[in-house]
């Protein structure tokens, strides 16, 4: 059986550990980053794969616990850029990234609670 995230569509998700080994990705992150190495990728440093900045970017996450999120566009796609902590018992275990593709148009709504 193949994991849940395979058939995720339009969301890559790469998961690295605290030491930032990159220790799983789904296929359409397996896909994102063949011109990298693909599915070779893990197993690797993911600061290996990141530009200075990124890198510190990322340092501070993974010291911090923080989560970051912003878009892009790449290839003429707009993408959530979601990266967080995950844990393991409780303990800080390594980091999450997930890649969104998004539509061209989304809406937004704002939801208010029910009142009792």
């Amino acid at each position: 059986m193949e994991k849940w995230s395979d058939e995720l569509p339009f969301v890559a998700i790469t998961v690295c550990d605290k030491e930032g080994k990159i220790i799983d990705m789904n296929r359409r992150s397996i896909a994102t980053y063949e011109k990298d190495g693909g599915k070779a990728l893990i197993g690797k440093n993911l600061m290996n794969c990141h530009p200075e900045r990124a890198k510190q970017i990322i340092s501070r996450l993974m010291s911090e616990g923080k989560t970051n999120a912003y878009t892009i566009e790449k290839e003429g796609l707009r993408k959530l850029i979601y990266q967080s902590p995950w844990y393991e018992n409780g303990e800080f275990a390594g980091l999450v990234e997930m890649s969104v593709v998004l539509p061209e148009t989304m809406p937004h709504y704002v939801r208010t609670p029910k009142k009792d």
